[in-house]
């Protein structure tokens, strides 16, 4: 028994010690072998901690630093099930929350989402206190304006606890996004990020690999609470931003050609509406815009995927009269053209084919001059076959760069189409039909002819900047692809185009008409082939016109394109759908710039003396009766506009040639919330003028002179919108406040001999906007009749 007890505590000692062994050995492996590895990966997975540092995107500018896109602080919505569910409160979080997330006021959609935010709460059974969830997309990166109504949710739900401090199990998670602050404002050309950060289109994707920047890093040694260990080790790698990307659009022009297309495209209601404006000397591009457009803030609310199509570069259509140009051009240059020169109008024969004009029976035998003014195929068909030949006009297509991409810095350009190979096809290519272009390349053809016959690369980046130096990383300038005629060519074409435009009798862009302003301009009307068809759509059209002003000095120069208008089958309207934009967005953009008027109009009344000529002297800094004092040898009346002892600004700009007849606005009070004055009775050109010499958007409705006002905003977001009236409206409401008027008149003491007596030396000095030595008038209709323009007649196409 001794024996076996002996030989059982010696196994079970032998084991215990081989045990110990073992152990000792694994020990000694783990921390003296292999020590410094594991206490490697300690650290990497335990004690490590690495914080990322994000990056902030580059902003997109325009020419003048305003930012049309940037980050912006964003929130994500994240709720606390377990906490909802104590307070007893899920279904008034529910339908709040519902209220505030959904897209549209559409009560199916608010609906929907209440169902989508309940089975999310019922996604488990039981939720820990520490529980979250995301409402998304809806609750995702929402705006400031979103996170206000659900905060002001949470106070209005704790208000109902007895505690003030009842946790409501809402929380926003704050996030960085991107944002647009002009909305939908050149949104084609900037393109959007998703709420991924990923970007889809237009610059944001073109330019990406210079605004999205590198992202940061810090990392260091924790303990248990995520405290950094004192002494410990730590790596930092600061984030690089984004490039900011300035390009060579205007935001005012911008906001001009967006106003003007909507305007025409709820009166017309295209297909589709394009419009690009350019200064044609360099070909940088002032605005660029489509209608249909999208809101990048909010594209997902978008529901035609046709609606994010840049029509302006990615369409191509038969662009009809305002090819034109290229037939002119060549006949010029050759030698060829003679204006007074008559031919036959109303159709021709090409190999067996009639070709006709727009009224088909022509109006009989004219002048090729008048040819062109009225826009008749005829003429063209025998200057580009006839005089030019097929070998020659083929030479001066590709010379203006059609059936070629322009190279734009815009992604998705496409070619064009030009494939001319029997008489026929020649002779209806010399008035744009039978072949596409883009309304790139037209624009890019009707500068090279507003410049001197330069073609240029049109190109809407303008720099690549630093964001913290502000160096600049990569700079584009204006290039010349080549000289398609010569600057003399190109001056007497450009006369011709004003023809078109200044003979209100029979020119076709008469609607294109800028008082003031020598405007040189085309129409185009072209039919066009419906998909999988032969032949030409009875009754629907491309409308389109294109032009530029000043003539002697081209500062901007405007292609709009309409695709479908509804005419109601008559192509006679199609000059009345792009040439009233064309004139409202050139009127507004060059008083922008500070381009005064230098056409002085003639006078209906007695001739006045030819006032000085020089430039406009700086009048910064002096009184308002120093600087009556020193305009009034020039026959310039002064404006005030704001109160203050100094003029700050004036406009015209000093240095400007000092014309005929015209009047002075000078600002006398700092701030960007300087009072709009009344401008009730002004005509249009002149409140555009007030308008864009105080910085503020400005938008008209109706036609001839101002009658009413309104002013939305504050800052650079200030919008007025005026209210327009012909002469007779005006006129009858005058008369129907006559007796008023009058009282105040006799309480003046002003007689009516005296008042004639005004109205007499308004009439000797010329029109009231443009003399400046008319007295001022408060009697709007008296100030429209010296003040306004005449409305032009009905245009044919």
């Amino acid at each position: 028994m001794t024996k076996k007890v002996k030989l059982r505590s010696l196994i079970i000692g032998g084991g215990f010690t081989l045990l110990f062994v073992v152990l000792i050995t694994r020990v000694y492996w783990v921390q003296v072998v292999e020590g410094a590895k594991y206490v490697a990966e300690v650290k990497e997975n335990q004690w490590s901690k690495e914080k990322v540092i994000p990056q902030v995107r580059g902003s997109i500018m325009d020419r003048n630093g305003k930012v049309l896109a940037e980050d912006s602080p964003a929130f994500t919505l994240a709720l606390v099930p377990r906490t909802i569910k104590d307070n007893n409160n899920q279904e008034e979080v529910v339908k709040g929350l519902a209220a505030i997330l959904a897209t549209s006021g559409d009560p199916a959609g608010v609906s929907a989402l209440e169902d989508k935010i309940r089975k999310r709460f019922e996604a488990k059974r039981e939720w820990t206190p520490t529980d979250q969830i995301e409402i998304r997309n809806e609750g995702w990166k929402i705006d400031s304006e979103k996170a206000d109504k659900i905060n002001q949710l949470v106070k209005d739900l704790r208000a109902k606890f007895p505690k003030e401090n009842t946790p409501i199990g809402i929380v926003l998670l704050p996030e960085i996004k991107r944002f647009y602050p002009a909305g939908q404002l050149a949104a084609h050309l900037i393109g959007y990020t998703n709420k991924e950060g990923k970007p889809v289109m237009g610059i944001e994707a073109q330019l990406d690999n210079y605004l999205k920047g590198v992202p940061g890093f810090l990392n260091y040694e924790k303990d248990r609470y995520g405290v950094e260990l004192t002494g410990s080790k730590s790596r930092y790698q600061p984030a690089v931003n984004g490039s900011n990307v300035q390009l060579t659009i205007d935001k005012n022009i911008q906001f001009y050609i967006e106003n003007a297309l909507q305007k025409t495209y709820d009166k017309w209601h295209p297909k589709s509406l394009t419009a690009i404006a350019v200064d044609p000397k360099t070909m940088e591009i002032l605005g660029i815009a489509n209608m249909p457009t999208f809101n990048p803030n909010k594209y997902g609310e978008t529901k035609n995927q046709s609606d994010f199509i840049n029509h302006a570069v990615a369409s191509q259509y038969e662009p009809g009269s305002t090819f034109k140009i290229v037939t002119l051009a060549a006949a010029v240059e050759e030698g060829v053209f003679f204006p007074e020169d008559k031919y036959q109008s109303g159709r021709i024969i090409v190999a067996d084919r009639e070709l006709h004009d727009h009224n088909r029976v022509g109006w009989g035998k004219i002048s090729y001059l008048e040819g062109l003014k009225r826009s008749s195929n005829v003429a063209f068909v025998k200057l580009g076959l006839e005089k030019l030949g097929p070998d020659k006009l083929r030479q001066y297509i590709d010379k203006f760069g059609f059936g070629a991409k322009t190279g734009i810095d815009i992604s998705g350009e496409v070619a064009g189409r030009v494939k001319m190979q029997y008489a026929p096809e020649y002779a209806t290519a010399t008035y744009g039909q039978g072949l596409t272009s883009t309304m790139i390349q037209q624009t890019a053809a009707y500068a090279a002819i507003a410049n001197g016959g330069k073609l240029m690369w049109p190109h809407v980046i303008k720099q690549i900047t630093n964001p913290d130096t502000g160096e600049v990383i990569e700079k584009y300038e204006p290039k010349v692809i080549r000289e398609v005629v010569s600057p003399a060519t190109a001056k007497q074409v450009g006369e011709y185009l004003e023809q078109v435009v200044s003979d209100q009798q029979i020119g076709t862009g008469r609607r294109a008409y800028i008082e003031g302003y020598r405007v040189a301009g085309k129409t185009g009307t072209a039919n066009f082939v419906l998909p999988g068809q032969v032949g030409y759509a009875e009754g629907r059209w491309m409308v389109s016109f294109i032009g530029y002003a000043p003539l002697d000095d081209p500062k901007i120069l405007v292609a709009i394109m309409a695709d479908d208008p509804d005419l109601g089958g008559n192509y006679h309207l199609g000059s009345d759908v792009t040439a009233p934009a064309f004139k409202e967005i050139v009127s507004q953009s060059l008083r922008s710039m500070g381009i005064a008027p230098s056409v002085v109009q003639e006078q209906t009344s007695q001739p006045t003396e030819k006032a000085p000529q020089g430039k406009m002297p700086d009048l910064t800094d002096q009184s308002l009766d120093e600087a009556k004092s020193a305009m009034n040898k020039f026959g310039i009346s002064v404006e005030p506009i704001g109160q203050g002892p100094k003029v700050i600004a004036q406009s015209p700009l000093p240095g400007t040639e000092i014309g005929g007849a015209q009047r002075m606005y000078v600002l006398m009070q700092e701030g960007e919330d300087v009072p709009v004055p009344n401008l009730s009775g002004k005509s249009l050109r002149d409140a555009l003028e007030v308008c864009s010499f105080l910085k503020v958007r400005c938008q008209s409705t109706g036609e001839g002179y101002v009658s009413d006002q309104a002013l939305e905003g504050s800052g650079e977001s200030r919008l007025l919108t005026l209210q327009l009236k012909s002469y007779k409206e005006l006129q009858e409401t005058a008369v129907a406040g006559k007796t008023d008027k009058s009282d105040k008149s006799d309480k003046s003491g002003k007689s009516d001999k005296t008042a004639k007596a005004d109205s007499s030396s308004a009439k000797t000095t010329g029109d009231s906007g443009k003399s400046g030595t008319s007295k001022k008038n408060t009697d709007p209709v008296k100030q429209a009749s010296d003040g306004g323009s005449k409305k032009t007649a009905s245009a044919q196409p």
